[in-house]
């Protein structure tokens, strides 16, 4: 199979499952074994600019009146302190400890009871009643932003998911689940703005082991299936809960983990 053809299903993987809590870290990283489309790790990290693109395109109106008012605004200014306290814990544990986490937690295994685990916590939060305190995110207090922030360090362990976590997060400490959601929409545009651009510099010579063709592809396929998967995502969860996602991620670790002890993809990383 012809690399930019590889590159372009990766971008499809990443767009599909950045949004959703099912974690796209933990798919792209089966994908490539599955692929054999072995290398550096940069390649992954940087097609999630197509998400954060994606999210700039479907909330510009948004963005671009909060940002006429935010000299003004109290409410705007308080939602984006909101990202910056949300987005300073899991970036401090990620600059400490990135290479160890690369090193002993990117493998297949891993994904597979990240997704197991996470999936069973996604079932019991689902399954309980819980007091929502906040329908509107730009309601969100810096306390919720916070405790959204602090779950986000979950989501550096492959298979967990940036949105299972930071979504999961937002309804305990009483976001309705949209509003969680719209929060952590918006706090992907840091993270992972700033996580690609901070990978895109650090690793520029192993670029060439994908190639700047196929790393565009990726790129661009990457933001096209980020932004329906953004739309999709945001009507789905206005009639239904997450405990589809859950039963998913549960059948989709087990499958990993039959894939791996059969010796079908392999559990170290190239």
């Amino acid at each position: 199979m012809f690399d930019w053809i590889k590159a372009a299903i990766m971008g499809v993987v990443e767009g599909i499952t950045e949004f959703l809590p099912i974690s796209s870290t933990g798919h792209l990283i089966v994908t490539s074994d599955l692929l054999k489309f072995t290398g550096s790790n940069t390649f992954e990290i940087v097609i999630q600019l197509g998400g954060v693109l994606a999210v700039l395109c479907f909330y510009f109106r948004d963005i671009l009146k909060q940002a006429q008012g935010i000299t003004s605004s109290r409410e705007v200014q308080r939602f984006w302190l909101g990202i910056i306290i949300a987005v300073i814990p899991a970036v401090s544990i990620a600059f400490l400890f990135q290479d160890q986490i690369q090193k002993y937690l990117f493998n297949s295994t891993t994904v597979a009871i990240s997704l197991i685990v996470g999936g069973i916590v996604l079932w019991i939060i689902e399954s309980y009643p819980r007091r929502e305190i906040t329908r509107e995110t730009t309601d969100i207090s810096l306390k919720q932003a916070l405790i959204v922030g602090l779950a986000q360090i979950c989501s550096l362990i492959p298979g967990v998911s940036r949105s299972a976590s930071t979504i999961m997060g937002g309804m305990l400490a009483g976001m309705s689940r949209s509003a969680a959601t719209g929060f952590s929409f918006y706090l992907s545009m840091p993270v992972l703005g700033g996580a690609s651009i901070y990978s895109l510099l650090k690793d520029m010579d192993n670029l060439g082991d994908h190639g700047m063709t196929n790393i565009v592809i990726g790129l661009v396929v990457s933001f096209v299936t980020s932004l329906l998967a953004i739309g999709w995502l945001l009507k789905f969860i206005s009639k239904n809960n997450f405990k589809g996602f859950a039963i998913y991620r549960i059948i989709a670790g087990i499958v990993i983990l039959i894939l791996v002890y059969t010796g079908v993809i392999s559990n170290v990383r190239a």
